[in-house]
């Protein structure tokens, strides 16, 4: 293996080819190992980071592979970070995001930021090169907010927003992380007339900002289907939500029959869920010519297509892959704007 120092400085690209050390050709989130040096290219930004936020999906399957034993998650995260350069869970192939300040712009930087930004990133930390410094120290290994020290890198075609200064910086950080659900859910209720649109995992972080969305966007009425009664309680605390559905997602049947007896069946079905095994019953659940749009990182992709045709469902599926042109203001603008999705966010903290 060699090392990262040792490979030749040529010309950086903006979708950060520059920084892929195995396999060749690939893209950095596909990488097995990136290069981490600190020194930075022209078009480059490094962030000194504060804070990692692990994906929903990526933490759940760490925590449920040791058993909850939070020492056993911190190393296995090090481990990963030290050996691919990189946040990627190797059985999920998810990351997060970070909170840190900028301490050096390359000259050719297009991001708009300076030396001293407080700021999140708004690409994944599968594709960031990321240092550890501090053994994670801080970190009990038992929640998704990892306290760090050390820094990362921003490629040229990078994204990054300045942390606002009337919100603490773990409660945007949280709502950052999930800022392309409530954005691409808003576009696509509004393409139709009055619609009713089902959030699965509406107490959730995506799922309450997409609850949100969806009734700003036209909604005719939303659904918020949450996997037990502690949850429904908060979600009808929160008032987001039209009607609020129990039923659990990885049953096909019931989630069905309960987003049917809610109302259903939904125009528009938003998978917020982080465990696998929900894409059948989002199908069943959404009306013919209806749109399913999957935000978690636990769906079989190939399950949704061959589920789709199994079930002779004629809908239409979205991935949604977490960037829409102002996202992260439009997210940040629900939070402010809904006292139900910020109580939400800030129990979860």
């Amino acid at each position: 293996m060699s090392d990262p120092q040792a490979v030749s400085r040529g010309a950086s690209d903006p979708t950060g080819l520059h920084r892929v050390l195995e396999p060749a050709g690939v893209l950095p989130q596909a990488a097995v190992r990136l290069d981490t040096r600190r020194d930075v290219w022209p078009d480059e930004v490094r962030i000194r980071v504060e804070r990692l936020n692990l994906d929903a999906a990526s933490f759940r399957q760490l925590e449920r592979k040791h058993d909850g034993d939070g020492e056993a998650v911190r190393a296995e995260v090090l481990h990963i970070v030290a050996t691919r350069g990189k946040m990627q869970n190797p059985e999920t192939g998810s990351g997060g995001m970070l909170v840190g300040t900028v301490e050096e712009v390359g000259p050719e930087s297009r991001l708009g930021l300076a030396v001293g930004d407080r700021v999140t990133t708004l690409v994944s930390l599968t594709l960031t090169p990321l240092v550890i410094e501090d053994g994670l120290a801080g970190w009990d290994g038992r929640s998704e907010q990892v306290p760090a020290d050390g820094y990362a890198i921003l490629f040229g075609r990078s994204i990054a927003a300045r942390i606002p200064d009337d919100l603490p910086a773990e409660l945007s950080l949280s709502v950052m992380d999930v800022c392309g659900a409530p954005a691409l859910t808003s576009r696509v209720v509004g393409q139709y007339d009055a619609p009713t649109v089902a959030v699965i995992g509406g107490a959730g972080k995506s799922g309450s900002l997409s609850l949100v969305a969806a009734r700003q966007a036209g909604a005719a009425r939303t659904i918020g289907v949450v996997p037990h009664q502690a949850e429904a309680e908060l979600l009808e605390e929160a008032k987001i939500a039209d009607v609020i559905a129990v039923a659990d997602a990885r049953d096909p049947v019931a989630l069905s029959r309960a987003v049917v007896e809610a109302g259903g069946p939904a125009d528009v079905t938003v998978v917020c869920v982080d465990v696998p095994g929900c894409e059948g019953g989002a199908i069943l659940s959404t009306a013919d010519r209806g749109t399913v749009v999957f935000f978690s990182m636990a769906t079989s992709f190939s399950g949704a297509a061959l589920g789709a045709e199994g079930l002779a469902a004629d809908v239409t599926m979205l991935i949604g892959n977490g960037y829409v042109p102002g996202h992260a203001d439009y997210a940040m603008s629900l939070l402010r704007e809904s006292e139900g999705v910020r109580s939400l966010f800030e129990r979860r903290l």
